[in-house]
């Protein structure tokens, strides 16, 4: 069985490989097009700005809107950055010709270097190749994990699951204290589902609070999945959360810090970011559900007022932004936002060690789980 699942695997990755690697033939062959009609070469670029995002109230998600920018070579304000979109564009074809996967960190050393008999460098830094992918990215309507690139690992999984990853099985309710690192890439043709016995997933922002809840075996006593994303949950967490959402109908809720930040982590793994609008489709759980850190829970939980921490002006003008967005329109949290605004008070989630080392665990959770009227969506 595991040698046909890898050949099947193999199979749909060879298939993926190809469907990117034919969106680069093509993007380079429309631009020789043009250079052999004696035109200037041109590309049109789905401009990735604030203003041309968009707020899919009907489906819940952050869009990208039709405005494109375009990216000729005959321009001095545009040359350099048409170049480098095909230096970057040619590194990923020889990855997938080569079927190797490899760092964008790689990738901007690959793409790096001094143009001949000049000073002058194809990129200065790895932002700038960075955003230069970004650019591909929308323009081709790949992942950039489509495109065999990766980031560094950030963000740990454990629980009721066994799945796939390249080939080896891991069971991830025997990972120990540190879980299953999860990877950049967890495409079908790199991560395959085998075993789910969860009914949820429960997607902590603190590192710490995920360890505490490990150690409890809450996953265990809640028929869960457990996943952190140390912060800001890194592609690779998205992408999988939305996975098992769109492939097993896993319900997921969200738990961070009382705080604008926190508040903006949950939209974002709920809608998507401004940043990535073009790829909500395939990260954005819209069915998520937000289970804390709530601004009414300092009375409901009499939270220990040594840990309270008062917001400083950068936070009260990120509180009244994101109170602003479409996406928080909701009756429900224009009142959540509105009680920290007058609270004036900011809570992480490790407040709640304060009150008893496991109180997250055997009061807290338990407690929103049995009233979920005290959640958001």
């Amino acid at each position: 069985m595991p040698s046909v699942r890898k050949a099947k695997s193999e199979g749909t990755k060879n298939v993926r490989a190809r469907h990117v690697t034919r969106k680069l033939v093509e993007l380079g062959g429309s631009v020789l097009e043009e250079v052999r009609k004696e035109r200037n070469p041109k590309l049109y670029i789905p401009q990735r700005a604030l203003s041309n995002v968009r707020f899919n109230a009907k489906q819940s998600i952050i869009e990208l809107g039709k405005d494109r920018q375009a990216r000729s070579f005959f321009n001095v304000g545009m040359s350099k950055k048409f170049m480098q979109t095909f230096l970057v564009a040619q590194a990923c074809k020889q990855l997938l010709d080569e079927g190797k996967t490899t760092s964008i960190r790689d990738l901007y050393y690959m793409v790096k270097h001094t143009i001949a008999d000049s000073k002058v460098n194809t990129f200065e830094d790895q932002p700038e190749s960075d955003a230069i992918l970004e650019d591909l990215e929308v323009t081709v309507d790949s992942l950039r994990e489509e495109l065999n690139l990766f980031a560094s690992n950030r963000g740990a999984m454990v629980g009721n699951v066994t799945l796939t990853d390249s080939g080896d099985t891991i069971d991830c309710r025997r990972m120990g204290s540190g879980g299953y690192s999860v990877p950049s890439i967890v495409e079908p043709d790199v991560v395959q589902f085998n075993k789910i016995n969860a009914d949820f997933i429960l997607l902590v922002e603190k590192d710490a609070v995920w360890r505490r809840l490990n150690e409890d075996r809450f996953w265990q006593e809640y028929r869960c999945i457990l996943v952190h994303g140390g912060g800001m949950p890194p592609r690779g967490v998205r992408r999988l959360i939305h996975r098992f959402m769109s492939e097993a109908g896993l319900k997921l809720y969200v738990f961070v810090d009382n705080d604008p930040w926190g508040y903006y982590i949950y939209s974002v793994v709920k809608q998507g970011s401004i940043n990535l609008a073009y790829e909500s489709i395939r990260m954005a759980v819209p069915t998520a559900k937000f289970i804390g850190l709530s601004a009414f829970d300092r009375e409901r939980f009499d939270l220990p007022e040594d840990d309270k921490l008062k917001m400083t002006e950068q936070d009260l003008a990120r509180a009244r932004q994101i109170q602003a967005y479409p996406w928080f329109q909701k009756k429900t949290w224009q009142r959540e936002i509105q009680k920290m605004l007058e609270n004036g008070l900011k809570f992480e989630i490790e407040v709640l060690s304060g009150k008893r080392i496991s109180f997250v665990t055997e009061d807290y959770l338990p407690h929103k789980f049995s009233h979920p009227e005290e959640m958001l969506d």
